[in-house]
């Protein structure tokens, strides 16, 4: 599965991009992210798609083996380790369901820390 070299225009133009199958499991990504985070905006951000509440809440990106979701988070470290990941990823094998709780609760949380900090934000500029 070879991307074309060009950075799609939106979310819908990056799924597009891949055979079906790829793309059901991205549309099934993709709803759970914006079920978990219904006030965040869309958009392509490093190539990939995004999903944006005061900064990055969280990336996709699909590639031959596995589905990639980043941030991985060490809150979830347990949950995660039956994924290989790196510092900031997790690899979901492409040859399994995706883990739709685990990622709507992973998205979750990335919200609840999103609205603390722009609160924090919020109560310094009153000062």
């Amino acid at each position: 599965m070879v991307r074309e070299k060009t950075t799609p225009a939106d979310i819908d133009a990056f799924i597009a991009l891949y055979p079906p199958d790829v793309q059901v499991k991205l549309q099934k990504l993709r709803a759970a992210i914006r079920k978990a985070a219904p006030l965040a905006e869309e958009g392509i951000k490093y190539g990939m798609p995004t999903f944006m509440m005061n900064g990055n809440l969280v990336h996709f990106s699909a590639w031959k083996n596995h589905i990639g979701f980043y941030p991985r988070m060490k809150a979830f470290e347990k949950e995660l380790s039956v994924y290989e990941g790196g510092k900031g990823t997790v690899k979901f094998p492409m040859d399994e369901p995706l883990p739709l709780r685990l990622i709507g609760k992973m998205v979750r949380f990335r919200v609840q820390a999103s609205l603390e900090r722009m609160a924090v934000r919020t109560k310094k500029q009153k000062k």
